[in-house]
């Protein structure tokens, strides 16, 4: 009975992803932190305000409306996203670029005159139609005379 628990909880993607969620976490605190002390207070330089919209108010037909909590977790909200895809994904993606290997170059195609599909230039036979093509100006002949 315990035996298929632990062998469930010691599977690489179960660990993984609590690992993940870990850190996630801590660096969501980070982030977070980060755009309290300095991105926050930036934003309400550039507006005039001091960066804290919370006791932002109006009122309709003696109803007050506090749109400033709102207007504080979208500034966060974007905050935090511009913070999270140009300190982690923009970076991370261009390594992943770097590391990457080249994409193979795909053969030049052309249309079988007989069916009209398309079939490498270098082809002597259609693989759809099973028509022998003439050789084609450019190519070798021996890859012409494969059968």
């Amino acid at each position: 009975m315990f035996k298929g628990f632990r062998s469930f909880l010691l599977r690489g993607n179960v660990v993984d992803l609590a690992v993940g969620i870990v850190i996630g976490a801590a660096f969501t605190a980070v982030v977070t932190g980060f755009v309290t002390a300095f991105l926050t207070p930036l934003v309400g330089v550039a507006m005039g305000a001091v960066g804290d919209f919370t006791k932002e108010s109006f009122e309709v037909a003696g109803v007050a409306f506090p749109y400033g909590g709102f207007l504080n977790a979208v500034i966060s909200f974007v905050l935090v996203a511009a913070v999270i895809y140009f300190g982690v994904v923009l970076p991370i993606g261009k390594v992943h670029a770097r590391f990457e290997a080249p994409k193979a170059a795909e053969p030049a195609k052309t249309d079988c005159p007989q069916c009209l599909s398309r079939i490498p230039a270098a082809a002597s036979r259609c693989a759809f139609c099973t028509a022998e093509l003439a050789v084609q100006p450019g190519f070798p002949v021996q890859a012409m005379q494969r059968g």
